[in-house]
């Protein structure tokens, strides 16, 4: 099973960036999905999560600014992010808890975005 993200990149500040992460691989199943992100210097942080049945949570930080939303059929979960802001630059990972013969915790290999300002 692989978790691949892409649609990082170099945006200035208040732009938008849409960001994509497709699971693939022999599993049975996804549950929630999510992103992540580290910034440099930090640990990594939740940024936004969702359901199977598509209810979804996000860090303070990104309310109202940063919509989840999945694929089911795609196997895609994506990320649009509104009036981006410096302190958002930090390299993304996606997250999907995924069904294999067991329940695993599987990781993206992370995708940069750079906010200038």
């Amino acid at each position: 099973v692989q978790l691949q993200a892409s649609g990082g990149g170099l945006v200035q500040a208040g732009g938008s960036l849409r960001l994509s992460c497709v699971a693939s691989g022999s599993f049975f199943s996804i549950n929630d999905m999510g992103w992540y992100r580290q910034r440099p210097g930090n640990q990594r942080d939740f940024v936004a999560s969702i359901t199977t049945g598509g209810r979804t949570n996000y860090a303070d930080s990104v309310k109202g600014r940063f919509t989840i939303s999945r694929d089911n059929a795609k196997n895609t979960v994506y990320l649009q992010m509104n009036s981006l802001k410096p302190e958002d630059t930090a390299v993304y990972y996606c997250n999907a808890l995924i069904v294999t013969q067991y329940l695993g915790n599987y990781w993206g290999q992370g995708t940069l975005v750079t906010v200038s300002s």
